[in-house]
């Protein structure tokens, strides 16, 4: 399967006004910088939000102190929901995707499988609502690059309907 490593949005973006955001911090990071007068301290927040029912977004906030990183990181995540298109309670088919060094793939899973899911992964997975899926983190561990990488992959599933759809307009198929 090859690695997709743009963001497609199939759908315009979500106003996330109308929605019941839940949040979830997914990694709190120290940074420290080093100058002439000691040290500057720092705070990088990763928020992923979600309503449960295919909706998902993830942000990243940096701030002198730790709630206002959080907050930020909740602001920049509620900018960026996208729409995930579901199958029940798993998605429709397999997704890889690719940010950086960080591969994630999704593959769809019977009824009663649970979230086989690790770090970032599970964090954006649970916040979009999905109830069975297999995944599997390849190459780095960065949190950031692997949950932006989830978040390319479930963008990037397709409705199968539509795609026979499309596929029969385009070879001057009428439908029956």
């Amino acid at each position: 399967m090859k690695a997709v490593s743009k963001i497609y949005f199939p759908t315009p973006r979500v106003d996330p006004s109308e929605m019941e955001l839940s949040e979830k911090l997914v990694a709190l990071n120290r940074v420290t910088k080093v100058v002439k007068g000691g040290k500057n301290l720092h705070f990088r927040a990763l928020v992923v939000v979600g309503d449960g029912k295919g909706h998902v977004g993830v942000g990243l906030g940096k701030a002198r102190e730790v709630p206002e990183a959080i907050r930020k990181g909740g602001v920049a995540a509620r900018k960026n929901i996208v729409t995930v298109i579901l199958k029940e309670s798993t998605i429709p088919h397999e997704s890889l995707a690719k940010l950086g060094a960080a591969r994630v793939l999704l593959k769809p899973a019977p009824p009663g499988t649970g979230v086989i899911a690790g770090g970032g992964v599970r964090a954006v997975i649970e916040a979009t609502g999905i109830k069975d899926i297999l995944t599997k983190s390849l190459g780095c561990a960065n949190p950031i690059n692997v949950t932006k990488a989830t978040i390319i992959a479930l963008a990037n599933l397709r409705d199968p309907q539509e795609a026979i759809k499309r596929r029969k307009a385009l070879q001057g198929f009428e439908e029956s």
